[in-house]
């Protein structure tokens, strides 16, 4: 079964694009009014006709009564003729098209006028709507990202021009003004900007960036005027390989929408055949045979027999479930995604950058002899002198008064830094550094799992201050919730050491982790869970250390793939924002599509099969056949429109 769209506005379709579902048209006011005109004209001319009949005036018998008919017939009934005969001279009989029109004709040719234009009257209008919306359904995901800028302020021959984004070259200074939308992945030149991320990542709180780090296309600079220098160009920026992405999802079918399709071209002609069937094999049983009646069953058979409820329902249910997740900062690649994060029953993920923020940060200070401010500006006065992550985190700490400046410092090779603060000889690294100048250390730094610097000032231990990588903010609700919607499987795996990992697992009530893996580690961990057939394993990582993982499993999900190319190219579902949480609305939306998917199936077949039977025993009419075939499309078409509405909260 081959399900394209008819253009109603046109009596001359151009061209095979024009008919395709797959294709969205973009309408003005006045277009879109001219695309109802062939269902008005009919509509109006129908009931003039059944108010005429009612009536029984006189001029309206005979020839006068079928030319007005088929003059009604003629706008909503040529382009699906016409389809369905372009498509039998491609070989492709058994189209809905070809359905309609052989049941509408056979009802003008057994002089049921009225009811011939209502069933393709009521096609055309249920086409109409099916049309839009699915082109609302498309344009939704569309919108959610084409986000893209339409000039980009270069700076050449000492002036800002403005240009095209697809003509601005790598490294060129791009300048953004306030409500502008940054037009190329960059670096920021400017001291800091804040940016509204909203249409890229799903979320509505302004995202502060300073300078040197990196801004994505489509972001909206909220404060000041700022200037950028691009690092790739329009094509390959995040944005636009997101959007072609999205906008390409679609192509990935689901098992579900791939079996419907194959199903409808089994389905058709058989069901062509039985409606012969019906009209006459009962010849050879029935005594009061008329052809006239069996005929007319077979017609309302062909009507009921189209399977668009199916064909269109079910991917504008997957349509919705992209849409949704999009609107909720996930991605997924096409909705064959959408069915296998259904499936899921084991969760692997990574440490860094997936529970934790990936970043340093002070967690305890604890100074021996010593005021805390003090101790800890000459840990700092030395730590200036490092390039280190760790020093990063300790420069942050905030002490009042003088800063203290730090001299004749030195590295000591694995193992920290010596210098002179104050006239003070300072010590600051690991254990081997206080050992190896015999300086006693608390037994209570043993105990701990975290980095930890060490201090010693004028040859006596000063303290301690434990560094480390934060929990993300929704880390524990997104275990607790994981375990709530039935994946009670969970796993951690990192590169960072096994003790480290085991306290950050048992943080989030995670039983099973391993730590100090390297890639091909965690792959061969992950094809251990494999083996057996009963896992379906989503894997979660940062999309670039973590790629052959990603790839390896059911479904690879990639935190904060935004920036990441590794992470657009290998993972099949990416949260744009830096939340686990989402990994759990992914699931909901999932299951939630599905569940809309065999909703409408069950509804399509259901409805179908009981009125083929009335149908075939002469108890239902041609209304019945359309409530069958377009009333169930659009109560399917609706059904699968609640996804846009839906709260996964």
């Amino acid at each position: 079964m081959k399900k394209k769209k008819v253009n109603l506005r046109d009596l001359k379709p151009n061209s095979e694009e024009q008919h395709s579902h797959d294709d969205g048209h973009n309408h003005g006011n006045g277009s879109a009014f001219k695309t109802y005109v062939p269902a008005i004209i009919s509509f109006t001319m129908l009931m003039m006709g059944i108010g005429l009949d009612y009536f029984d005036v006189s001029f309206f018998k005979n020839w006068t009564r079928i030319v007005w008919y088929s003059i009604a017939y003629l706008p909503v009934g040529f382009p699906v003729v016409k389809e369905g005969w372009n498509s039998i001279k491609k070989g492709d009989i058994f189209t809905e098209f070809f359905l309609m029109s052989i049941a509408t004709i056979g009802a003008f040719i057994i002089g049921e006028y009225p009811e011939g234009v209502a069933v393709m009257l009521f096609y055309a209008v249920g086409e109409l709507f099916q049309n839009a919306a699915v082109n609302r359904a498309k344009g939704n995901i569309k919108a959610l990202l084409d986000v893209r800028p339409n000039e980009a302020l270069v700076y050449r021959n000492n002036n800002y021009v403005s240009v095209s984004p697809e003509t601005v070259e790598i490294g060129e200074k791009v300048q953004v003004r306030v409500g502008e939308k940054i037009p190329l992945d960059g670096i920021l030149l400017s001291d800091k900007g804040s940016f509204n991320t909203a249409a890229l990542t799903g979320e509505s709180k302004p995202n502060t960036i300073v300078k040197d780090e990196k801004v994505f296309a489509g972001s909206i600079n909220l404060d000041g005027v700022i200037e950028i220098e691009t690092t790739k160009e329009f094509k390959n920026s995040s944005i636009a390989r997101i959007l072609d992405m999205v906008q390409n999802a679609t192509a990935r079918k689901s098992k579900t929408e791939l079996f419907i399709r194959q199903f409808a071209r089994i389905y058709t002609p058989i069901v062509v055949l039985l409606a012969i069937g019906v009209t006459f094999l009962p010849y050879f049983f029935v005594d009061d045979y008329v052809f006239r009646d069996w005929l007319y069953r077979a017609l309302i058979f062909l009507v009921i027999s189209c399977p668009c409820a199916l064909v269109i329902s079910i991917p504008l249910g997957y349509f919705g479930g992209l849409g949704a997740a999009s609107k909720n900062g996930i991605l997924f690649k096409g909705a064959s995604f959408l069915d296998a994060m259904t499936k899921i029953n084991t969760l692997v993920m990574d440490k860094t950058g997936t529970v934790t923020k990936g970043v340093f940060k002070i967690k305890e200070i604890k100074a021996i002899g010593w005021e805390e401010t003090e101790f800890m500006k000459y840990l700092m006065a030395m730590e200036e002198q490092s390039t280190h992550p760790i020093s990063k985190a300790i420069l942050e700490y905030k002490a009042d008064g003088a800063d203290f400046e730090a001299t004749e410092v030195s590295e000591i090779a694995g193992k920290g830094l010596k210098g002179i603060v104050n006239d003070k000889t300072v010590l600051v690294g690991n254990k081997a550094l206080m050992t190896s100048n015999n300086i006693d250390i608390p037994s209570e730094t043993e105990s701990i799992v975290e980095s930890i610097v060490l201090v010693a000032i004028d040859g006596k231990f000063a303290g301690y201050v434990v560094i480390a990588d934060e929990l993300k903010d929704d880390a524990k609700d997104t275990i607790i919730n994981l375990q709530k919607i039935g994946i009670k499987n969970i796993m951690m795996l990192s590169g960072d050491k096994d003790s480290i990992t085991q306290k950050v697992a048992s943080e989030l009530n995670i039983e099973k982790a391993k730590g100090g893996l390297l890639p091909e580690d965690k792959l061969n961990e992950v094809e251990l869970l494999k083996k057996n057939l009963e896992n379906k394993i989503a894997f979660i990582g940062d999309g670039i250390n973590d790629a052959p993982v990603l790839a390896a499993s059911d479904v690879g999900i990639a935190m904060g793939g935004l920036g990441s190319d590794v992470a657009i190219e290998t993972a099949d579902v990416i949260i744009q924002t830096d939340q686990p949480s989402k990994v759990v609305r992914a699931i909901k939306i999932s299951r939630s599509t599905r569940k809309i998917v065999w909703q409408n199936i069950i509804l399509a077949f259901g409805v179908k099969v009981i009125v083929l039977i009335l149908g075939a025993g002469g108890l239902a009419t041609m209304w019945e056949a359309v409530f069958a075939d377009v009333g169930v499309a659009l109560l399917a078409i609706l059904n699968a429109v609640r996804l846009q509405k839906m709260n996964w909260n």
